[in-house]
């Protein structure tokens, strides 16, 4: 029987398979357990493999929630800063986690953002010159069913106006 995998969306170029083994080899990330498995050449589409083995291991034998969140922690903030460019700042703002099943097998998220998201930060950003994101992830099985759910709030700004905002806060 053939090992089933996570369809993509597009291709992965050698320049994009380095960045991948680098996140995976940075010692933050390394620590989660969780390994991306997939990024685009594009940077549109990342997919994680997040397995239950002794290090994601909880008390109770599943995989731990901490292991679970900081799988997804980085990865929406670094694909936009990919994406957007030196002309935006993106910082993590807040999380949350939802667990709907126990975690006792490997774990799979893909991280998407289209060209229609893209555009609607652009111009929103353009607009207000700050906004507040919000992006979800599940955490799925092979099979596609849903053992957590992550929604991630990222501040995303022109990079002109949080220049201009950080001085007049340091001046108070």
């Amino acid at each position: 029987m053939a090992k089933k995998k996570i369809p993509t969306t597009g291709t992965e170029n050698l320049k994009a398979r380095l960045k991948r083994n680098l996140l995976n080899l940075f010692p933050p990330y390394w620590g989660t357990g969780a390994r991306a498995v997939f990024l685009s050449s594009d940077s549109k589409e990342v997919q994680i493999k997040l397995p239950l083995f002794w290090r994601t291991r909880n008390y109770v034998g599943t995989i731990f929630g901490g292991a679970i969140y900081a799988a997804a922690d980085p990865i929406y903030m670094i694909q936009l800063i990919e994406l957007l460019g030196k002309k935006y700042v993106v910082w993590d703002k807040s999380a949350s986690i939802r667990f709907l099943r126990p975690g006792d097998k490997t774990l799979y998220a893909r991280f998407l953002v289209s060209d229609e998201l893209l555009d609607q930060i652009k111009t929103d950003v353009a607009k207000k010159h700050e906004i507040d994101l919000t992006l979800d992830v599940d955490f799925v099985d092979l099979e596609g069913v849903v053992y957590a759910k992550v929604s991630k709030v990222l501040y995303i700004a022109d990079k002109s106006f949080y220049k201009t905002k950080k001085a007049n806060r340091n001046k108070e």
